[in-house]
C-alpha cells in the first residue's frame, strides 16, 4: 500500500500541472473556438486533436488577450505552411521578430571569389 504522504503530495502534483495545463492560452483557445482548422476547414476530436494548434496571427507569441482575437486554430500542416509563407516573405525580419544571424558555416561561402581571377572574363 502506497504511503499516505506520498500519495497526497502526488495528487497535489497532479492537480498543479492540471490547473496549470488550463491556463496555457492553447486550452482557452481549445475553448473558445471549435475544433476545426481555419484554414483546410478540417474537423478534430479525440485524438486527433493533438493535430490542432494555436498560430498567432500576429506572428508574437506573447500576445495572448484574454478574448483570443490574436489566435486561429490551425492542424499542424496548415500552421507549418503559414510558417514557410511569412518567413519566404521576410515577414520574421520585423523589429521584435529579428533572427539570430546564421552561425552555421558554408565551406562554399568563398567559392566565386577563388574562380574569379583578375581580367578573367568568363561570365
Amino acid at each position: 500500500m502506497p504511503d499516505p504522504e506520498k500519495q497526497a503530495k502526488l495528487l497535489a502534483e497532479l492537480r498543479r500541472d492540471q490547473e496549470i495545463h488550463q491556463n496555457t492560452y492553447r486550452a482557452r483557445a481549445l475553448k473558445l473556438f471549435p475544433h476545426v482548422c481555419g484554414r483546410c476547414k478540417r474537423e478534430f476530436s479525440g485524438k486527433r486533436l493533438q493535430e490542432l494548434t494555436v498560430h498567432h496571427k500576429d506572428h508574437n507569441f506573447k500576445n495572448n488577450p484574454n478574448d483570443g482575437s490574436n489566435w486561429e486554430l490551425l492542424c499542424i500542416y496548415c500552421h507549418e505552411d503559414e510558417h514557410d509563407k511569412t518567413f519566404s516573405k521576410g515577414l520574421h525580419d520585423e523589429p521584435g521578430n529579428r533572427l539570430p544571424p546564421s552561425t552555421i558555416f558554408n565551406p562554399f561561402g568563398a567559392l566565386d571569389g577563388l574562380f574569379k581571377q583578375d581580367g578573367d572574363n568568363t561570365k
